[in-house]
């Protein structure tokens, strides 16, 4: 009985070393194992980097710095502000929502959403609708962060 518990072992610490050589010739950087190709010319994310156009990204919290941040998804591309209150205005209160959509610097690859807010007479918070220019503002004051940060880079 030692002899085949012996045989058995070595054979189950074999296959489990095989296993373990596959998986880490995986992670290498030559040749994909199974079928995938590695194209270079594809916007695709690495790990450890943002799954999201970079400055698109960074130019969203430049942008809504002034609003508190509820949840920020680096990977998903989602910003969410928590609700603003403009000390001019204590009587309205704001809320953003960010998607970015593309992995490529374009107008198209951004879409925000803006919530609106107004304190009725028993001071409870009623839904409020909001100006149409302000989500385009938004989005534009984005992109044109996004393009000066672009640019800085560019020139170094």
């Amino acid at each position: 009985m030692p002899f085949v518990r012996g045989t058995l072992m070595r054979r189950v610490s074999a296959g489990a070393l095989a296993v373990a050589l596959v998986g880490l010739a995986g992670c290498s950087h030559g040749p994909r194992l199974f079928g995938g190709s590695k194209n270079a010319t594809a916007p695709a994310a690495s790990s450890g980097s943002i799954g999201v156009n970079g400055y698109l990204w960074r130019a969203t919290l430049d942008t809504l710095a002034f609003m508190p941040l509820a949840s920020a998804d680096p990977y998903g591309g989602t910003v969410i502000t928590d609700w603003y209150v403009n000390p001019e205005k204590p009587d309205e209160r704001f809320k953003c929502t960010v998607y970015i959509l593309d992995s490529r610097l374009r107008a198209d690859g951004l879409n925000v959403t803006v919530f609106k807010q107004a304190r009725d007479a028993s001071g409870a918070w009623v839904e409020s609708p909001t100006a149409s220019q302000t989500e385009t503002d938004i989005e534009n004051a984005i992109l044109t962060r996004a393009r000066q940060l672009r640019l800085s880079n560019i020139k170094g």
